[in-house]
């Protein structure tokens, strides 16, 4: 791999650069600050993150990408310019990079074309599009070129995708638009439900990270949070438990075993007995919520195993897909 080709995991909720000569060397979140009044883009990233339920009213804090697809062509350009155009200053390099970038597994053609084109625009000489489960397996070490059947579950912030890769390609996918996002609204959703307090995205994400299960844990532990109470409309102070956090979750945890057993019944039934006998492997950031791997032994059969480095695997693989390619077309 060319020393300035860049992999771009361009998720829901956050954006994470690799380079091979570098490894991981971005990993912001994908939020834009914008002006309403004058429609300048005042921070993204981490800075426009922390303006997120704190913005006065001329200033909206905004995920250009919905369910892992461009929702606002025009600000994921000026998302991509500013991080490609950080990228190249790490590698020191004035050349237009050759760039990869990962993609939900269902997009359309037009889908497509909107990310090759904003990347393009945003300064690639070249673009790859690679679909997440086969970037994800890739950044997890698995050699998806031999002709075992390897089950990829990776779970990012807008979408999750399910597929059993084998012979380098994907022999059954599905994706679903419920993951990590979905999940922190599952969360709000619950507090306002049950205890009439308002909380925001930050907190939620704080009770998804900290008490969040789809199992359940074996000692419950809760976390203190504050919120708005939508009777009085005051603050008020609450503690949410593990046990209340199962509950929560529930549904959007059921989607998404619901997709794993759909595909499981796809799988022909060579590779199914390959899975059955090596288990699936889960990436990307929700598949660390507590439990959700028992879960899924539970209620599959297979044996669950989280990546070691979950969260970057998508990103990584990306990185390397370019350098995938060129050896396939040596052979």
């Amino acid at each position: 791999m060319f020393s300035d080709d860049i992999g771009i995991d361009l998720g829901t909720a956050t954006v994470l650069v690799y380079i091979r000569s570098k490894g991981l060397v971005l990993q912001e979140p994908s939020v834009v600050a914008i002006d309403k009044k004058s429609n300048n883009i005042l921070a993204i990233g981490f800075e426009a993150r922390r303006m997120l339920g704190r913005t006065p009213g001329n200033i909206v804090a905004v995920r250009p990408l919905r369910h892992g697809v461009i929702s606002d062509y025009e600000i994921t350009q000026q998302m991509l310019k500013y991080f490609i155009k950080r990228a190249n200053r790490r590698i020191g390099s004035m050349r237009k990079p050759r760039i990869a970038i990962c993609i939900p597994s269902d997009v359309t053609q037009v889908e497509k074309r909107a990310v090759e084109d904003a990347a393009k625009s945003a300064g690639a000489r070249e673009v790859f599009l690679v679909e997440e489960p086969i970037a994800a397996a890739i950044g997890a070490g698995i050699d998806i070129s031999r002709p075992r059947g390897s089950m990829i579950v990776d779970i990012g912030g807008g979408t999750t995708d399910v597929a059993v890769i084998a012979l380098g390609g994907c022999v059954v996918k599905a994706s679903v638009k419920v993951a990590g996002d979905d999940f922190d609204e599952a969360i709000i959703r619950y507090v306002r439900k049950k205890h009439n307090i308002l909380i925001g995205e930050r907190t939620a994400e704080e009770l998804k990270i900290n008490v969040g299960a789809a199992y359940r844990r074996p000692g419950d532990i809760s976390l203190n949070i504050r919120g708005r109470n939508t009777i009085t409309g005051l603050p008020v102070n609450l503690s949410v438990s593990s046990e209340e956090m199962l509950e929560a979750l529930k549904d959007p945890v059921a989607s998404i075993i619901d997709t794993i057993r759909s595909v499981l019944e796809k799988t022909p039934p060579e590779l199914a007995s390959d899975i059955a006998d090596r288990g699936l492997v889960m990436t990307g950031g929700s598949s660390l919520l507590s439990g959700l791997d028992r879960l899924i032994k539970y209620t599959t059969g297979i044996h669950a195993a989280i990546a070691e480095d979950a969260v970057s695997c998508v990103a990584i693989g990306t990185g390397r897909y370019i350098e995938y390619i060129a050896s396939r077309k040596r052979w």
